[in-house]
């Protein structure tokens, strides 16, 4: 592959606008298995919250299709041994723009938990607000906050 054609294909996965009107492959090998991949994001999908049972096998399916996203986008820049030939290149970033597709759609869905979800970004913020103010003043100990 010819750097140019190397530079359009990177510049191509890397569009935010590279999923709009993409399509979640049928079936694509993740990590050496293959996996019915349309199948998979509309079933979880369908339900438009993640049930507690599946919240693992849906954060494991992200992991590993961000993992293979990485992998073949270091394929197309040349990162492996190997020589890639354009029309490959060419699949790779179809590919991968599929795979950003799969992965807006999970990302889209709500926690099952959606009071218990609150609860914790709330908790979350609290301590970032303290941790800023306490930053902010000087303080070491946290707990000197309220005595002042």
């Amino acid at each position: 592959m010819q750097e140019y054609e190397r530079e359009i294909l990177l510049e191509r996965i890397g569009r935010e606008s590279a999923t709009v009107g993409a399509s979640i492959p049928d079936r694509i090998d993740v990590q050496g298995e293959e996996v019915d991949l349309q199948e998979f994001v509309f079933e979880i999908k369908r339900r438009d919250t993640i049930p507690d049972g599946e919240r693992e096998r849906v954060e494991r399916a992200k992991k590993n299709l961000r993992r293979e996203r990485l992998q073949r986008k270091q394929r197309i820049e040349g990162e492996t041994d190997e020589e890639l030939a354009f029309i490959e290149g060419e699949q790779l970033a179809e590919d991968i723009i599929g795979i950003d597709r799969a992965l807006a759609a999970l990302e889209s869905l709500r926690p099952t938990d959606i009071e218990g979800e609150r609860e914790r970004q709330e908790t979350a913020d609290t301590k970032r607000w303290l941790n800023f103010l306490k930053q902010a003043l000087g303080h070491e100990d946290s707990s000197q906050l309220g005595g002042r």
